[in-house]
């Protein structure tokens, strides 16, 4: 059986031109798109509406910065490393996108969209999923925020913004609303939808497929960890941190006259 050659439609170019899918980057691209039209219509193969471009613009700035966690830490003190391999230290900070931190878009809006195709309707595929969770000790993605109660601002805008969006199924909105409520009657208490539980929520009315939206966190985050590498250029931190751990993280074992020597240093 003969197989197709494969193929790309992303680019192109001649001796005079180049082009990114139909549009040329010249005459059509350059000065007259801004980064996340472009970005947008190259991932998705369509484009934009200027409700689209809110929605996205509003999604990547909300998971750009989270402050000093794993992904953060581990970029500066790479830098730190090799300051001459900046895009080493953005790489070590993106392998943090994961499925404990900003990765949980992608588990959010799975779990979603499970609600939104279920036989039994959303209402009873929601308790019998929180139900399912809590017997097994797991969290619920897109649900929990340490540092902000009784709401998470984040999502509550998000929410916002994408119930402003005239092109909406609303499909996914509905079934995060629906999953929310069902882990407040659960659990017997509020806990709110996080900053990446809304934003799977979003993407998912994008219609972004589910195995693509952790690209878009890692656009997002690669944004803030160059921030963070700059913040580290002027403001070096990463050497205080292995320092803190040095002396934080004692050792246990057989040499203990390791401790006591570095204790009287």
């Amino acid at each position: 059986m003969k197989t197709e050659k494969p193929y790309t439609e992303l680019c192109t170019h001649s001796l005079t031109s180049i082009h990114y899918r139909d549009k040329n980057l010249v005459d059509d691209i350059l000065g007259k798109k801004t980064f996340t039209e472009v970005m947008f219509s190259q991932i998705l193969n369509r484009e934009p509406s200027e409700d689209d471009l809110k929605v996205i613009d509003a999604a990547l700035i909300a998971i750009m910065e989270h402050g000093l966690t794993p992904s953060a830490i581990s970029a500066r003190l790479i830098y730190m490393s090799a300051p001459d391999n900046l895009q080493g230290g953005v790489a070590a900070g993106l392998l943090g996108v994961g499925g404990q931190f900003i990765g949980t878009v992608e588990n959010s809006a799975r779990n979603l969209r499970e609600l939104i195709d279920a036989p039994e309707g959303i209402e009873a595929a929601a308790l019998a999923m929180v139900q399912r969770h809590r017997a097994e000790r797991k969290t619920i993605a897109g649900f929990g925020q340490h540092m902000h109660k009784p709401d998470d601002p984040r999502a509550a805008k998000l929410i916002e913004i994408g119930m402003q969006h005239t092109g909406f199924e609303g499909k996914y909105l509905q079934a995060l609303k629906v999953l929310s409520a069902a882990v407040d009657k659960v659990y017997g208490k509020h806990i709110t939808i996080n900053a990446t539980g809304a934003v799977g929520a979003l993407l998912g009315e994008l219609n972004v497929p589910v195995e693509l939206m952790r690209g878009f966190a890692v656009i997002s985050r690669a944004a803030g960890l160059v921030a963070h590498i700059a913040e580290e250029q002027r403001i070096p931190s990463a050497r205080h941190i292995w320092d803190v751990i040095d002396h934080e993280i004692p050792y246990k074992g057989d040499g203990e006259g390791h401790n006591k020597a570095r204790d009287q240093g």
